[in-house]
């Protein structure tokens, strides 16, 4: 019978003795200590959640209901969150008693950390655990948002399957509050989060959402106002790239869409990387419904900031031109004077092979050689295509490696560096050009310090493109006095290359003494008539920043120190005909002829062979020279402007350059530049002297060891008050040989 009672449950209590009624009594005290544990557990579990809640409601991370649960248990906000992980507090002393196994009373005090395995820490004491969970875990935090990403110890990261379990090794990590990724170091995991904050992802689970209205920051360029995230001027830390400094950049492109609308309307004009969209909303806003924009993007979030920035400018979105032209009858009442803009989401290169367009505009972030054929493949004739290349370190020079892979030239260092990059993207141009059977007449072109812009008319057909392709030449340049040249055309070998350069360096100096740069453009950079229409539109526009810079780039275009700036209306008589538009020109011609896209009879093409050779003939010189670099040591120069006033004086055209503020681009010879050069200069110890005292024949000129011994001989008679005629160790400038 006690084996079967103690199979059986308990019996009532008529049959009871006093060993039952004891274990009865045991097992009810049993379940009310079972019971007041539950009921302190409860409380601490609500206690924890009041506390969590309590600091901040209005935390982005507190929108979801289930971001609690979900965050990882090393992301607290305070040190005492931390602590009750481990059970430290006083409260929760009954509950570790509890969670013992064996009641031990060794085992009551002693807690193991809960972001380290055992094998690292050992369970301890208290005050020990919380030295080191101060120490260890919480100094090291990264915080965001009131909260505290803990470096965590335990096998949270992902193990790779091929790996052995002897080689695992268990690195210390953080676990990112926004998508949960797990990063080793600090200085990695600060950088993670500041990504997140640039894009406007502040919610967990990785919802790339927008930022609230409160990130954004309003700027105002040219009347038009966009919104840009922080860090906008950063590209590789935000969606929406804007930057300021490309303000001229800008305003250039503005004009030159502005001189194409006055010869055909509307124009279906395209900005490939639209960003922020500051550009197409330039181009609604200063020409009205004479264009009909699409700016696109491949990015998500800068499509939905560009439709943002249309609505800040009151701009109407339209998803597609042609089914707008459809629903007429869908527009509300406000909607009919507002510019209309098309907003897109494609690659760059798929939009401008599916449809054409008359103006196209290229600013990558970088080089824009990857899109130049898929632009060339349906614009329109007599269209332009404009192309920013902001490849900086590759384009002057810095990068030659980067040059050859990209652009395929060859390249070095000149004191010309800045043009030779202008004519080596030109030259990508014209090559890509050609191969869609099109020709490029050369509108525009400027290197400053960010970027290299180049503008480009498009002629189609075989034989515009034939022509386009002969003016890319290589170009002989010699490292010793810089002197440079094009190659002469033709495909036989020369015998001595070195002939075709006007110095004597490689007959004078031993080994080899010039490099082969190239391909390049030869021919010009400049249209002097567009440039005069651009500055006509940048008056009439108001934008003041690009004025004195159109006025200096007609100057190089006509190779000229004669600043006269005629600015003539659409309706002037004061026109002329170049490739098929309207062109404004300084000389009032009475003969003028248009022709849009259609083919000239043999009388007017005769006519158009005149002119453009006598254009050809005008062309600016290739090339310009540095002042400075062709100093001469121990003298003092003339002022530039003076400087242009002598050359101008001894027959040779003469200009400055915006490629070089110090750069005088003249046909004269690297050899007579010098030679005025000294001329006009004047010893440095003599203080103040007039100008033109030391008096040079043409014939005469400062040989290399000459020069070397007058100026020893200067620097010994400095101490002297003698004046320079009066030196006896030196001859006189009509009798050096």
């Amino acid at each position: 019978m006690a084996a079967e009672g103690a199979v059986l449950p308990p019996p009532p209590a008529k049959e009871g003795e006093p060993e039952a009624l004891n274990s009865i009594e045991m097992e009810s005290l049993r379940a009310d200590v079972e019971i007041s544990e539950e009921e302190v557990k409860g409380k601490k579990e609500e206690s924890e959640q009041e506390s969590i809640k309590e600091p901040n409601n209005s935390n982005l991370l507190d929108a979801s209901s289930d971001s609690q649960r979900e965050k990882h248990i090393s992301i607290q906000r305070t040190l005492a969150d931390l602590e009750k992980l481990a059970d430290l507090q006083e409260g929760c002393l009954i509950s570790a008693a509890s969670q013992n196994a064996d009641h031990s009373v060794a085992g009551v005090g002693k807690k193991s950390c809960p972001l380290c395995l055992e094998e690292k820490f050992k369970a301890c004491y208290s005050h020990k655990l919380h030295r080191h969970l101060q120490n260890l875990h919480w100094k090291v935090s990264v915080e965001f948002e009131g909260y505290r990403m803990c470096i965590c110890h335990l096998p949270c990261r992902p193990v790779k399957p091929n790996v052995a379990a002897d080689q695992i090794k268990m690195e210390a990590h953080y676990h990112c509050i926004i998508c949960s990724a797990t990063i080793t170091r600090r200085t990695d995991m600060i950088g993670h989060i500041k990504r997140h904050v640039n894009k406007g992802e502040t919610e967990s689970r990785f919802i790339p959402a927008p930022a609230p209205k409160s990130t954004y920051e309003i700027l105002k360029e040219a009347d038009t106002d966009v919104q840009v995230l922080p860090n906008y001027s950063t590209p590789q830390k935000t969606d929406s790239y804007f930057n300021p400094k490309m303000k001229l950049n800008r305003q250039l492109v503005v004009c030159a869409l502005a001189v194409l609308a006055e010869e055909r309307k509307p124009l279906e004009c395209l900005d490939a990387f639209g960003a922020t969209g500051i550009m197409g909303l330039q181009w609604a806003k200063h020409l009205g419904n004479s264009v009909k924009v699409t700016i696109n993007d491949y990015n998500e979030n800068s499509v939905r900031m560009i439709q943002e920035n249309c609505h800040l400018n009151k701009m109407k979105v339209v998803m597609n031109f042609k089914e707008e032209e459809d629903c007429d009858e869908t527009i509300e009442e406000g909607e009919e004077n507002l510019p209309a803009i098309e907003v897109t989401k494609m690659d760059a290169n798929v939009i401008m092979h599916l449809r054409a367009f008359d103006f196209i505009h290229l600013d990558p972030f970088g080089s824009s050689v990857n899109y130049l054929d898929a632009a060339f493949r349906n614009v329109r004739n007599l269209g332009i295509v404009s192309v920013t290349s902001t490849d900086i370190s590759s384009l002057y020079s810095k990068a030659q490696h980067v040059a050859q892979r990209h652009y395929g030239c060859n390249i070095v260092r000149t004191e010309y560096f800045k043009e030779l990059a202008a004519r080596m993207v030109v030259a990508a141009v014209a090559r890509a050009a050609a191969r869609c059977n099109k020709g490029i007449e050369v509108l525009l072109a400027v290197a400053l310090e960010h970027f290299v812009l180049v503008e480009v008319r498009v002629l189609r057909g075989p034989s515009p493109a034939d022509d386009t392709v002969k003016k890319i030449r290589y170009l002989l340049h010699c490292q010793w006095c810089e002197e440079r040249v094009f190659k002469k055309d033709g495909n036989m070998i020369e015998e001595n290359p070195y002939r075709q350069l006007p110095c004597d360096c490689h007959s004078r100096m031993t080994g080899k003494t010039a490099v082969e740069l190239g391909p390049l453009w030869s021919g010009s950079l400049f249209n002097t008539g567009f440039l005069r229409r651009m500055l006509f539109e940048a008056v009439q526009y108001g934008l003041e920043d690009i004025q004195t810079l159109l006025k200096t780039l007609i100057c190089e275009a006509e190779c000229t120190i004669l600043k006269q700036f005629s600015i003539h209306g659409p309706t002037s008589q004061n026109k002329q005909e170049e490739c098929g538009v309207f062109i404004k020109t300084p000389d009032t011609a009475a003969d003028y002829y248009v022709v849009h896209g259609k083919r000239k009879n043999n009388e007017n093409s005769q006519n158009g062979t005149k002119r453009q050779k006598s254009e050809s003939n005008a062309e600016h010189p290739a090339f310009y020279y540095n002042i400075h670099r062709h100093s001469i040591k121990g003298m003092n120069m003339p002022k530039l402007n003076k400087f242009l006033h002598y050359l101008s004086q001894a027959g040779y055209r003469v200009s400055r350059t915006h490629f070089d503020p110090m750069g005088v681009r003249t046909n004269a010879p690297l050899v007579q530049f010098k030679s005025i050069l000294v001329k006009y200069s004047t010893p440095t110890y003599m203080g103040v002297q007039s100008e033109g005292s030391l008096q040079a024949s043409d014939e005469s000129q400062f040989t290399g060891p000459l020069h070397t011994s007058c100026m020893i001989s200067l620097k010994r008679n400095r101490s002297t008050s003698k004046s320079y005629s009066e030196i006896p160790h030196i001859l006189p400038l009509s009798h050096l040989p």
